[in-house]
C-alpha cells in the first residue's frame, strides 16, 4: 500500500502555469525563488554542537534572506553582535550630530584650533609666585623656535630628495647641509655632537637601508668615542662608555652581528634591553615594572623580618617633597616582568577605584551633584579621600574649600551655580589667587569640555578676578594661555567672554605684567601662538588705552630680529582697530607708522599683514583721518601694481578702504586705477581674492567722480559673467557678498541695465541661483525704483518672477517670498496686466496637496494684497474671490499654514475693508473663535490681530455676545509664552472694551487678578489700563479703587499695578483724577507689606511726570511726604522704585524742594544714613546742578575759610 501510495503521481500547476509531475522528493517541483528562497532552509546553521571551545569564537552566522528570515542589512545585525558599548558613551551623541547639535567644545573643533592643546600651562613654583620667569619662558620659546627651523629644513632637504627621483626609504638626512646651514654651536640638544659626524664621515658609506643595520669598513669595532655629555632627549647610558655611531657596538672580540644581543652582552650596553639581567643596576621609579627580586620591600615584608622590639618607624620630615622631575625618571629603562605580561598594566585595585569614582553622585561637603564624570577625578579627587580637614593646614582648608565652590559651579544646578559663583566672587581674596584660578584654568584645558561648563567657568575665572585684582598677577601667563584660543572660537559669545576676561586681566596685573607675558610668544615659530598672541594684544591696548600700548606696538611692528614679531605687531594694529572702532582716531598715526615699514618688508606675510592693517585702520577712521595715511599712499599703490595673489588681495583691500577718505578728485583718480587692477582680477579662482574684489567694487564705484558709463562698459560686463555663475550660490557668504557688490553697481551705473542682465537668471534651474537673482532683482528695484526700466524690460521681469514662484522650492527660505513682494511692490500700478495671471497662480497652489506649497501661497498673498488694490478695478475682485478661498481653508490642520492664511486674511482687510469684505464679518468672527484655543503661538497672533482688526473697524456688525466669547478666549492667551502673544491680547480688550463698553470687560479683567498666576495677574493690569486708555480713565477708576478694598493681598497688588500702567498710558489728563487717587497711594505708601509701597512708588514716578507743569503740588508734596521714610530701603527694587520717584517729584516739585529734604541728612552722625543723603544730593546734583545755586543755605565766613560767593564769581 505505501509503494503503491509513493508511486503515484500528482499533478502541480507550476508557476508558469504548466502541469508538472511531482514525486516523493519534490526534487521537480517549481515555485517563486523570490519569495520562498532557493535551498536549504536549514542552510547556514550548525546541525552538531561542538563539545570544545568557546560560544564567543564562533563567527557570526551569515542568514539567508528569505520570506520569514532576518531582512536587516548585513553590517546593522554585525554592528549588534560585535559592538561593545561603552558606559559613558552618550547614546544620543550621534543623533546631535546630525542634527547640528555638539556640546562638546573638542569634537566641533578644526585642525587649526586644536593646536590649542599642544599648549602647556607654565609651572607653579614653590616661592609662591606661580608661573614659570620670563627668561625661562623666552629660553622656552628660543628653543621651540630652533627646533621648527631645524625641522623645516630637514623636510625642506628630504622634500627636495624625493623630487630628484628617489625613494623616501632611501633619502639620507643630509647632515652636512642642514649643518652648514645651521648655527654651529656646540652642545645643542637639537644637534649632532661634531666627533659622532667627523666618525660618520670617516666610515665609508654605503646606501642605506631601513631594514638594515649598519656596517662598519673593517668589519671590527671602532674605538669608542669620549663620553660626552647626556641629552636630555636621549635615554642615559648604563655605563660611562658610549658606543660608536658608525658601528654596531659589540662586547667582545666575537660577536655574531646578525642575532640582536643578550646575555652578558647587555652589561655593556651593546644591545637591545632584555628582561631580568640588569635587575641589579636599574633603579625603581613610580610607575616603572621591574624585576620581583628587586622591589621594595613592603611594610609588611620589614615587620616580619625585624623584631618588634629596638626598632622605630621613622617619618619623613614635614618639609621633605618628593623629587618627580622628568630628568630622575628617565634615569632607569623600564623592563618587563619576569614570568609576566609585558608592557602596560593597571592594578585591579586602581581600576577598582576609578569604577567606584564613576558612580560618585554625592561629594562631601557640597552635596548631591546632577553628574560627576570621570575626568572631574584630575581636579576634585583630592575631596573624596576621605580625609579629616581639621588635621590639614590653613592653605589645604582654603584649597579644598575653593574646590567644593568649583565643582558646584561646574556640576551643580542652578540653585547651586548661582550661590557658588556668589561666593566665589566674594571668598576670591579670603581663598587666594592659586586655590581659585588653579582648579578653573585647568578645567578650561580639558578636552572632553562642553559649551555650558566652559561658559560657567570663563564667568567664574571673570569674576574672580574682578575681586583679586594683583593677586592675580603671577597667573597672567596661564591665563592667557588658556583664554587666548577663545579669541579665535567660532562662538560669538566666547569671543565676547574672551575679551572681557583678558580685558579685567589687564586692569588687574598692569600693563607691564600683560607685556611681559605676551613678549616670548610674539615671534614664536607657531602661527596659530602669534595669531592668539596679536588678539590678545589688540585686548590689552583697547583695555588699558592705546596710547600706553602704543610704544610697545611700535617696537615689535620695527623689530629687526624675527620678521614673525613684525607679523605679529601688524595683526595687532589690525585687530585694536577692529575692536576701538572710532578711538583710534586720536592715536592714527603712530598706529600708521608702526605698520607702514612693514608695506615694503622682505617677507609676503609681514607685507600683507600690514596691508591689512592700513585696511582696518581706514575702514575705523572713516570718514576722517586721510592726512595720517599720505606717508604709505605711494607704497600701497606701488603695491597694488607688483603683487599678485593673495598680497594683491591685501594691498587692494588697504586701497579700497583709503580712497573713500580723500577728497573728491583724488579719490576718483585713485578709484579708477584700482577699478583696472579689480576688473582683472575678476578671474581669479581664489576664494580670498574674490572677495576682497567684491568690497573693492563696491568703495569704488561709490566715490564721486566715477562716471556711470564707465561702470556701465567697464566694469558691469565683466562682473556679471564672472560673478554670476551657479557656484557662486553655493556659499551664502558669497552670494551676499556679490549681492551687495550688484546693488552698489546698480546705483552707479543705473537699475536698469543691471536688471537687464539679471532676469535671464531668473529662469536659472538651480534654485538657489534664482533665490540669488531674485533677491540682487528685489533689492534693486526696490532702493533705485523702476522708472528706467522700459515696457519690454518690464515683461521680462515679470516674467522671471512668476517663473521663479512657480518654480520656488518646498523648503524656500521667507527672503524668498518678501523679495517677490518687494518686486510687486516697486512694480505697483504697473502690476496691473499681470493680477489675473498671478492671481490663478495663487489660487492654484492654495489647493495644492503640500502643506508648504499652501504656506507659501499664503505668505504671497500678505504681500500682493496692497499691490492688488492699488492697481483698482478688478484688483479688489480677485482680493475678495482669494479671501474667500481663504475663508474656506480655515479648517487647515497644519498651524504654520493655519497662521500663514490667517495673516494673509487679515492683509486682505486691511487693503479692501471689513464691508466689502466676502464672508461677512458675521461669519468669521464666529469661526475664528475656536481658533483661539489653538497651542501654536503662530496661530494665535494672527488670530488675535485679525480679531483686533475686526474689532477696532467693524465691532457694530458682531453681536456682543460673541465679543465677550472672545473676551473669555483672550484671558488665557495673557499668559503666553511670547510676549507679542500678550502683546496683542491685551491691545485686542481695549479694541472690544470701546466696542461694547468698559462694564463687561472690566468685571471680567478684575476677576482675573485673583488668579495664583503672576504673568496673567501682570498682563490683566495691563489690559485694564488700555482700556481706561480707550474708554476713557472714569469709567475705569471707580471698579478699580473699590476693588482695592478687598482684602487679599494679589488683588491689591494688582489694583495699584493697573493704577501705575494707567497713569503711564493716559500721559497729562491725569491732572483730573489726582486728587481723587491720591488718599489711596497715601495708605499704599505706608502699608507694611513692601511690595505695596514698591508699587506705590511706581504709581508716584509715572502720576508726577504726568502732572508736571499743571500745578499739582499740593498732592504731589503731601505724597513725597509719605514716600521719603522709604529711602532707607534696603530691597533692590524697592529702593530702585523710590529712587525714581524722587527724581519725578524732582521734575514735578522743582530741585530746591528735593534740596531741602536732602540736607537734614546729609551731615548726620551715622554713616548709614549720610550714605543715602548723600546719593539723592548727587543725584539731583548731577540733573539740576544750575538750579541748586539760589538755594544753597548761606553759611557765614568763618576765620580760615571764606565761604561767601557774589555775583561777580558766579559769572568768572
Amino acid at each position: 500500500m505505501a509503494d503503491s501510495v509513493e508511486d503515484t503521481s500528482t499533478k502541480a500547476p507550476g508557476s508558469n502555469g504548466k502541469v508538472v509531475e511531482s514525486s516523493s522528493d519534490l526534487s521537480a517541483l517549481k515555485y517563486d525563488t523570490e519569495l520562498y528562497g532557493n535551498g536549504d532552509k536549514y542552510a547556514g546553521y550548525d546541525r552538531s554542537i561542538e563539545t570544545g571551545g568557546s560560544n564567543n569564537d564562533v563567527p557570526a552566522v551569515s542568514m539567508a534572506k528569505g520570506r520569514f528570515g532576518i531582512t536587516a542589512p548585513r553590517e546593522f545585525i554585525d554592528e549588534l553582535q560585535t559592538a561593545e558599548h561603552d558606559a559613558d558613551e552618550d547614546p544620543f551623541k550621534e543623533i546631535l550630530r546630525m542634527r547640528g547639535i555638539n556640546r562638546v567644545i573638542a569634537d566641533r573643533e578644526n585642525d587649526y584650533q586644536k593646536r590649542r592643546h599642544t599648549r602647556k600651562l607654565s609651572n607653579e613654583r614653590g616661592d609662591g609666585t606661580g608661573g614659570s620667569t620670563y627668561a625661562d619662558r623666552v629660553r622656552a620659546v628660543q628653543l621651540e623656535n630652533e627646533e621648527a627651523e631645524l625641522v623645516a629644513k630637514i623636510k625642506k632637504a628630504e622634500a627636495s630628495g624625493r623630487q630628484a627621483g628617489a625613494s623616501k626609504w632611501d633619502v639620507e638626512t643630509p647632515i652636512q647641509q642642514v649643518e652648514a646651514q645651521a648655527p654651529q654651536r656646540r652642545k645643542r640638544w637639537d644637534q649632532t655632537p661634531a666627533d659622532v659626524r667627523s666618525s660618520v664621515a670617516m666610515t665609508p658609506q654605503r646606501r642605506s637601508r631601513w631594514d638594515e643595520t649598519p656596517r662598519v669598513a673593517d668589519g671590527a669595532a671602532s674605538e669608542t668615542p669620549k663620553r660626552t655629555r647626556s641629552r636630555w632627549d636621549e635615554t642615559p647610558m648604563l655605563d660611562r662608555v658610549a658606543p660608536d655611531y658608525g658601528a654596531t657596538p659589540a662586547g667582545g672580540a666575537a660577536i655574531d652581528y646578525g642575532a640582536t644581543p643578550a646575555g652578558r652582552q647587555m652589561a655593556a650596553g651593546l644591545a637591545t634591553p632584555a628582561g631580568g639581567h640588569m635587575a641589579g643596576v636599574l633603579t625603581q621609579q613610580p610607575g616603572s615594572v621591574v624585576d620581583a627580586r628587586n622591589q621594595y620591600q613592603t611594610d609588611e615584608e620589614l615587620d616580619a623580618l625585624l623584631p618588634d622590639e629596638g626598632y622605630v618607624i621613622m617619618e619623613a620630615p614635614a618639609s621633605y617633597v618628593a623629587i618627580r622631575t622628568p630628568a630622575r625618571k628617565l634615569m632607569s629603562t623600564p623592563a618587563a616582568e619576569i614570568g609576566g605580561v609585558a608592557g602596560f598594566r593597571m592594578e585591579a585595585e586602581t581600576e577598582a577605584r576609578i569604577e567606584a569614582m564613576e558612580e560618585v553622585r554625592e561629594v562631601p561637603g557640597v552635596g548631591a551633584l546632577p553628574f560627576f564624570r570621570a575626568e572631574d577625578m584630575q581636579v576634585f579627587g583630592q575631596l573624596l579621600d576621605g580625609q579629616d580637614e581639621t588635621e590639614l593646614d590653613a592653605e589645604a582648608r582654603r584649597e579644598r574649600q575653593a574646590l567644593r565652590l568649583v565643582l558646584k559651579i561646574k556640576n551643580g544646578t542652578q540653585a547651586q551655580r548661582k550661590v557658588a559663583m556668589r561666593q566665589l566672587g566674594a571668598r576670591a581674596c579670603e581663598l587666594g589667587a592659586a586655590a581659585v584660578l588653579n582648579p578653573v584654568l585647568a578645567l578650561l584645558m580639558a578636552a572632553g569640555l562642553e559649551d555650558q561648563e566652559r561658559h560657567v567657568l570663563v564667568k567664574a575665572a571673570d569674576r574672580a578676578l574682578q575681586r583679586l585684582g594683583a593677586q592675580a598677577r603671577p597667573f597672567v601667563h596661564r591665563i592667557l594661555v588658556v583664554v587666548e584660543p577663545l579669541l579665535i572660537d567660532e562662538d560669538r559669545h566666547a569671543r565676547a567672554e574672551a575679551r572681557e576676561v583678558i580685558s579685567n586681566v589687564s586692569k588687574a596685573a598692569g600693563l607691564a605684567a600683560m607685556l611681559a607675558a605676551l613678549r616670548p610668544d610674539v615671534d614664536h615659530a607657531d602661527e596659530y601662538v602669534r595669531n592668539t598672541t596679536a588678539r590678545a594684544l589688540a585686548v590689552v591696548a583697547v583695555a588699558l588705552g592705546v596710547a600706553a600700548a602704543l610704544p610697545f606696538l611700535r617696537a615689535v611692528g620695527r623689530s629687526k630680529r624675527a620678521w614673525q614679531a613684525r607679523q605679529t605687531g601688524a595683526r595687532a594694529v589690525r585687530h585694536t582697530a577692529e575692536l576701538a572702532r572710532a578711538g583710534v582716531l586720536p592715536h592714527l598715526r603712530g598706529l600708521v607708522d608702526c605698520v607702514g615699514a612693514g608695506l615694503e618688508d622682505e617677507h609676503q606675510a609681514v607685507r600683507s599683514a600690514a596691508a591689512l592693517a592700513l585696511a582696518a585702520l581706514a575702514e575705523a577712521a572713516a570718514p576722517y583721518g586721510i592726512e595720517a595715511f599720505d606717508s604709505v599712499l605711494k607704497p600701497l599703490w606701488l603695491g597694488v601694481r607688483r603683487q599678485r595673489g593673495p598680497g594683491l588681495a591685501a594691498f587692494l583691500k588697504a586701497v579700497g578702504f583709503v580712497v573713500p577718505l580723500m577728497d573728491v578728485e583724488h579719490a576718483a583718480h585713485y578709484a579708477r586705477e584700482a577699478l583696472h587692477v579689480v576688473v582683472r582680477e575678476f578671474q581669479s579662482p581664489d576664494t580670498q581674492m574674490r572677495a576682497v574684489v567684491l568690497r573693492v567694487v563696491q568703495q569704488c564705484v561709490a566715490t564721486s567722480g566715477v562716471s556711470p558709463s564707465l561702470v556701465r562698459t567697464d566694469v558691469l560686463p565683466d562682473f556679471v559673467r564672472c560673478f554670476w555663475a551657479r557656484r557662486a550660490a553655493l556659499d551664502r557668504r558669497h552670494a551676499r557678498h556679490v549681492i551687495d557688490a550688484t546693488v552698489a553697481l546698480a546705483a552707479a551705473a543705473g537699475g536698469a541695465p543691471v536688471v537687464e542682465r539679471l532676469v535671464a537668471h531668473l529662469k536659472d534651474e538651480s534654485a538657489a541661483h534664482r533665490a540669488m537673482a531674485v533677491d540682487a532683482v528685489a533689492r534693486t528695484v526696490s532702493e533705485l525704483g523702476i522708472a528706467d526700466i522700459d515696457a519690454r524690460l518690464e515683461e521680462l521681469l515679470m516674467d522671471g518672477v512668476l517663473y521663479a514662484f512657480q518654480e520656488l522650492p518646498p523648503d524656500a527660505a521667507r527672503t524668498e517670498l518678501d523679495a517677490l513682494g518687494s518686486v510687486l511692490r516697486a512694480l505697483g500700478g504697473r502690476a496691473a496686466p499681470y493680477l489675473q495671471q498671478i492671481a490663478s497662480a495663487l489660487l492654484w497652489r492654495l489647493n495644492n496637496p503640500s502643506s508648504a506649497v499652501r504656506q507659501q501661497a499664503a505668505a504671497l498673498v500678505a504681500h500682493v494684497a496692497p499691490v492688488a488694490h492699488v492697481c483698482g478695478g478688478d484688483g479688489d475682485d480677485l482680493l475678495a474671490r482669494i479671501a474667500t478661498v481663504l475663508f474656506e481653508c480655515l479648517g487647515e490642520e497644519f498651524p504654520d499654514v493655519l497662521a500663514a492664511l490667517l495673516s494673509a486674511l487679515r492683509a486682505i482687510v486691511d487693503v479692501i475693508g471689513l464691508p466689502a469684505m466676502q464672508p461677512p464679518v458675521a461669519d468669521l468672527l464666529p469661526r475664528l473663535a475656536p481658533i483661539l484655543k489653538n497651542r501654536h503661538e503662530g496661530v494665535q497672533e494672527a488670530c488675535i490681530n485679525l480679531v483686533g482688526r475686526i474689532a477696532d473697524r467693524a465691532a457694530d456688525r458682531v453681536p456682543a455676545r460673541e465679543w465677550m466669547r472672545c473676551c473669555f478666549s483672550l484671558l488665557d492667551l495673557l499668559r503666553a509664552y511670547r510676549k507679542p502673544v500678550r502683546r496683542a491680547a491685551v491691545a485686542t480688550f481695549g479694541f472690544i472694551a470701546r466696542a461694547i463698553g468698559p462694564q463687561d470687560v472690566l468685571a471680567t479683567l478684575l476677576n482675573n487678578l485673583r488668579v495664583q498666576d503672576r504673568q496673567n495677574r501682570v498682563c490683566t493690569t495691563v489690559a485694564i489700563a488700555i482700556v481706561a486708555e480707550s474708554c476713557a480713565p472714569f469709567t475705569v477708576l471707580p471698579a478699580l479703587m473699590n476693588e482695592y478694598r478687598v482684602p487679599e493681598l494679589n488683588v491689591q497688588n494688582g489694583v495699584l499695578k493697573a493704577l501705575a500702567f494707567l497713569f503711564e498710558y493716559i500721559g497729562d489728563a491725569a491732572r483730573d483724577y489726582v486728587d481723587a487717587v491720591a488718599p489711596l497711594i497715601a495708605d499704599a505708601l505706608v502699608d507694611r507689606d513692601l511690595v505695596h509701597r514698591q508699587q506705590a512708588a511706581a504709581i508716584m514716578k509715572h502720576l508726577a511726570l504726568a502732572v508736571s507743569g499743571h500745578a499739582c503740588d499740593r498732592p504731589m508734596l503731601h505724597l513725597l511726604n509719605h514716600l521719603w521714610p522709604n529711602i532707607f530701603e534696603t530691597s533692590p527694587h524697592a529702593i530702585c522704585a523710590v529712587l525714581e520717584a524722587i527724581e519725578s517729584c524732582r521734575v514735578c516739585l522743582g530741585p530746591a524742594r528735593i534740596l531741602l529734604y536732602t540736607l537734614q541728612g546729609m551731615f548726620h552722625p551715622a554713616r548709614a544714613v549720610r550714605d543715602v543723603y548723600w546719593r539723592i544730593y548727587n543725584m539731583t546734583y548731577v540733573a539740576a546742578q544750575p538750579a541748586l545755586v539760589a538755594f544753597y543755605p548761606r553759611i557765614e565766613d568763618s576765620s580760615p575759610n571764606n565761604y561767601r560767593r557774589y555775583e561777580l564769581d558766579y559769572v568768572l
